[in-house]
Formats: structure tokens, sequence, C-alpha cells
């Protein structure tokens, strides 16, 4: 678990500049899980752009030591503080690597399975993370366990998010999960882990609480200066319903906050306000992307496949544009099978990124068929065979569509913005380097692995990490970084 040799004093300096505030950087680094507390998903300080990219190449790869899982065995975004990378695992283990070579300097082995993202945060020195019960904070430099924390009561929820660090707290949420289980996001204390205070994401009581569940996030907040807290929220499940309560019997009404942008006092974790996107959702559209914040707007989008933009100060709706396929997508559901688009693992399932005032959005167009009383059972869709992709860009001052590329694969991985170029990597293993004006494709380069996971970009240094089964065929599970020769 020690400090690898050489450079001891430089790293301990770098770690205390990068991480001592809990939310600065420096230029270059990837600090937080969507690169900055506003979730824009673009690099800083990064000498990759159109004229460069050609010159990418392999530098090392990280092969992953566990055995893939529901969600294989890498879904996050790796985390880079100076000359380290910080990654966990979907068996909740925490690694740091040497920057330069990829060289393992510690691991931190949990070994709970978690059906992700999940992921880290970083601040006041220290590594943020969670198992699917516990929160935890390690020693950025050692790797040692500082504290663990259970947030509320299993098997009820569960947590598959990367914490964000910011107001002096660590943000983070659990999931809801029947029976009764109500997703609640929660601020700890970064030194010690106790709660300073938690919000639930679910108003009422459930309406048939031995079924019901739901709400949370699965991705990370996003702060603005002033300290408030924008959290994209999950669905009510079950989703369509079941043959004793069809049409999401098992809750009634709005269910709020389920589906929505909910917008928190960061200190204090009252609510300030809120908008639900899909009210009472049979079709689990979980409105759960990092909400990116610029300017004064804040925009959204989810598994309904809308993205939306808002004015921060009022709330009140700019403008909300569609992307992907979309069929019988609003209103109850039949009493007999038909085809919805997006389906349950369709829309827009991973968080978009801004620059130049360009909205880059990944899309996944995959259809399910569904009912009033339950939809096709997921483990026997073939995703890789029915689903396909898109990358869409939006004008972020009007929401109107700049240019839309097809995907032959769906794009499970986050779009990431480095200066003129837009990265995504989809289900197939491409890692795909866009033109950032006309989506056209500049770079490509081809995993070991499906990519459900999402880049992060520091300085010469694109990491992509392949963690999951395509197509079923044997593969080889990594962290790649390609850099610039």
């Amino acid at each position: 678990m020690g400090l690898a040799a050489g450079g001891a004093v430089a790293l301990a300096v770098a770690l205390v500049l990068v991480l001592g505030r809990g939310g600065g950087s420096a230029a270059g680094d990837w600090p937080a899980p969507n690169g900055d507390l506003s979730s824009t998903r673009a690099a800083s300080g990064s000498s990759i752009d159109a004229a460069s990219v050609g010159r990418l190449r392999l530098a090392w790869r990280f092969r992953f030591p566990i055995h893939p899982g529901y969600s294989g065995v890498f879904a996050a975004t790796p985390l880079v503080l100076g000359s380290r990378v910080y990654l966990q695992d979907l068996d909740s283990n925490v690694y740091a690597l040497d920057l330069a070579t990829g060289r393992l300097l510690w691991r931190r082995r949990f070994g709970v399975p978690d059906g992700g993202p999940n992921g880290l945060g970083a601040g006041s020195g220290r590594i943020f993370g969670s198992t699917d019960r516990e929160a935890f904070a390690l020693d950025a430099r050692t790797g040692a366990l500082l504290w663990k924390r259970q947030l509320g009561d299993p098997p009820a929820v569960q947590m598959n998010i990367a914490p964000v660090v910011a107001n002096g707290l660590v943000y983070t949420s659990t999931v809801g999960l029947p029976p009764g289980g109500k997703g609640a996001v929660y601020a700890l204390d970064p030194a010690t882990g106790r709660i300073r205070w938690s919000f639930r994401t679910v108003r009422d009581p459930w309406t048939v609480p031995v079924e019901a569940g739901g709400g949370g996030a699965w991705w990370p907040v996003s702060v603005d200066s002033a300290g408030r807290v924008y959290v994209g929220t999950a669905n009510p499940y079950p989703y369509g319903g079941t043959v004793a309560h069809p049409n999401g019997g098992a809750y009634r009404g709005d269910v709020l906050y389920t589906d929505s942008l909910v917008v928190l006092d960061g200190r204090t974790g009252k609510l300030l306000w809120h908008d639900q996107v899909t009210p009472h959702d049979v079709r689990d559209y979980d409105f759960s992307d990092s909400p990116i914040l610029a300017g004064d707007a804040v925009y959204g989008a989810g598994k309904a496949g809308r993205v939306i933009a808002w004015d921060r100060s009022s709330g009140r709706r700019i403008w909300e544009t569609s992307v992907g396929v979309h069929r019988n997508d609003r209103g109850p559901l039949p009493a007999k099978r038909t085809t919805v688009c997006p389906g349950l693992l369709g829309g827009v399932e991973t968080p978009m990124a801004l620059a130049g005032g360009r909205l880059f959005v990944p899309v996944v167009d995959l259809c399910m068929e569904g009912s009033a009383t339950g939809y096709e059972s997921l483990a026997r869709v073939d995703v890789a065979g029915r689903g396909t992709g898109e990358v869409v860009a939006l004008d972020a001052t009007g929401g109107r569509k700049l240019w839309s590329r097809s995907l032959p694969a769906p794009a499970f991985g986050c779009a990431t913005a480095v200066n003129d170029v837009v990265v995504v990597p989809t289900f197939d293993g491409r890692v795909n380097v866009l033109a950032a004006d006309t989506g056209r494709t500049l770079w490509q380069a081809q995993a070991p692995a499906g990519i459900n996971a999402c880049p992060a970009v520091a300085g010469d240094t694109l990491l992509v990490g392949a963690g999951t089964d395509y197509e079923t065929r044997s593969s080889a599970y990594e962290l790649l970084a390609f850099r610039l020769r």
C-alpha cells in the first residue's frame, strides 16, 4: 500500500496544490468526475486538437485484475491529479497509477460488486468513493482507508455514483430499490464522513411499498459559484407496471421529485427549485445525467431523449430539443406489448459536454417492447445487435441542431470536449474523435473490449476505459492511455 519510491516530495506538493481546496485544480488535470464542478466535461490546458489528434498513439495500458459483472469491469471516468491517475473498478476497488507510464502505485481492495457507473471524487488530500452501500475516504498519497459510512437502509437503497467535493463537503447519493426504497442526496463531512444533511428525492409515501422504489441520482451533481447543488434524479420503479398494478399503479400521482432537475442549497440541503421532466414515469426515463452549468443557464438530459435548458435564476425553461428515435414515448402504456423508443437502455444515457457554445449529446437508439404490465427482459435484449448511436451537437443558446453523426453502436460513454474536437466512445470499443464544428471523424482507435466508460483528458493524454463485453466475445479489460507523439 505504500508510495512507490522516487518523486515523493514533488508528489506531495502537487497533491496539496490540486486537492487542498476541494475543487481547485492545475491546468491540464481532470480533477472531478465531469472535469469541473460545472460538469462541462471540457478539458483545459490540453494540446490535443484537430491539428494534432492524428498524432495520438497508445502510450500504455492497465489491465483490470477482476472478472466482469453485469456492467463489465469499468464504467467510470478516471481522475487525473498532477502525475497520478485514480480510478475505480466495478468491484469498488480503487487504483492509483503513474500518469506517465501506467505503473500501479497502490491499490485499495474492497471486492464489493457495484452495477456502476460509480467512480471517484477528490479534495482535501483525499480520494472519495463508495461501494454499493458505504461511502469512503482514502488517503490520496498512500491509499490508506480513512473512514467508511453506510448511507440509507439496505437492501432498499444502493450507491452507484461518483461523489463531488465542493463547499467543504462531499456530495453523493443513494438510489432507491423495492421494497419501499427512496434515493437521497447527501452532504458528508470530508474529514469524518458524518452526514451534514440529506435530501430525500421521493417526497410522498409509496402507494404499494412492497413493489415500489426509486429516486436518487446516478451521475455526479454539479455545483455553481454560489454553492448551489444541481441534481438530475432517477425514475420510480417498477417501469411499466405489474399485473396487479398496471401503468405504475404502485406509485400515485407525479411522484416528486423523480425524473427532475432539483436545485438545493449546498450548505443546508434546502430545496430552492425543481422542475419535473417526466411526471409519473412508467418508461424508466431517468433525468439523471449531470446538469451542465454555463452563464445563466443549466442544461439537463436523460433517458427520455430530451435535452432541456433552464434559466438558473428563475427556473424557467428556455428551450427543449428531442434527440434520437422516439415512438410511443408519452402517456400511459397500452395493455398489449408495443415498441417503445427510447427503450430501457436508450436516450441520453450518459453525460453531455459543453464547449464553444455547443452541447455535445451522446445518444443511444435502442427500442424495447413494453406494456402497462411490464417490459421484455433486459437479460434477453441483444444490445449490440439492436442498438445504434448518435452524437448530436446543439446550439447552447437556442437548442437548434447543428449537426448529427450516426454511429454503428450505442454511445454508452460520455461526450468529452477538448479544444475544437469532441471524444465519444461507443459500445463496440471504438474511440471516436470528431470535429466540434462539423462532426467529421478525425481519428479513431479500436479498444480490445466494449466501452461503457467515460474519457478523461490531461495535457497530451487521452484516457479511456474499455471495460465491458461486446457481442459476447472474449475481451481484454483495460484502461488505455493515448498520447501525442
